[in-house]
C-alpha cells in the first residue's frame, strides 16, 4: 500500500486489526525506528495509521547566521549626492494643476 503525499508517494506497509493487536509494541518500535507509517485494515480496509510523531521544527532564531557578506563600510556616508538634497527631482514632487470637470446639462 502506498500513501500519496503530492507529487511522491510513500510505501507503507499495511497490516490486519487482528496483527496489529498482536505485534502492536514490535510495529510502535519498527515505526519509531525507519520512520515508515502503518496502516491498520479491518477486512482489507484501512481504518488507522501509525505513525512516527514529527520532529520538533528547529527555532528559527539565527537561521541566516553566516550567509551575509558586507564588503566596504556600511556606516561612514556615501560620496554621492542625494536627489532631496540637490533638488533635481523637485519636478517629480510638485503639485499637478487642478482640471475642472465638464458638467453634462
Amino acid at each position: 500500500m502506498s500513501i500519496s503525499y503530492g507529487h511522491f508517494n510513500v510505501s507503507v506497509m499495511a497490516v490486519p486489526a487482528a496483527v496489529f493487536k498482536a505485534e502492536c509494541l514490535k510495529l510502535m518500535d519498527q515505526v519509531a525506528k525507519t520512520g515508515k507509517p502503518v496502516i491498520i485494515t479491518r477486512h482489507g480496509r484501512p481504518i488507522a495509521q501509525l505513525a512516527p510523531i514529527p520532529a520538533e521544527p528547529k527555532s528559527l532564531f539565527g537561521y541566516m547566521r553566516n550567509t551575509v557578506r558586507v564588503k566596504g563600510d556600511i556606516i561612514a556616508a556615501s560620496v554621492e549626492s542625494w536627489s532631496a538634497l540637490s533638488g533635481d527631482e523637485d519636478q517629480l514632487f510638485a503639485k499637478a494643476p487642478v482640471r475642472k470637470l465638464a458638467r453634462h446639462k
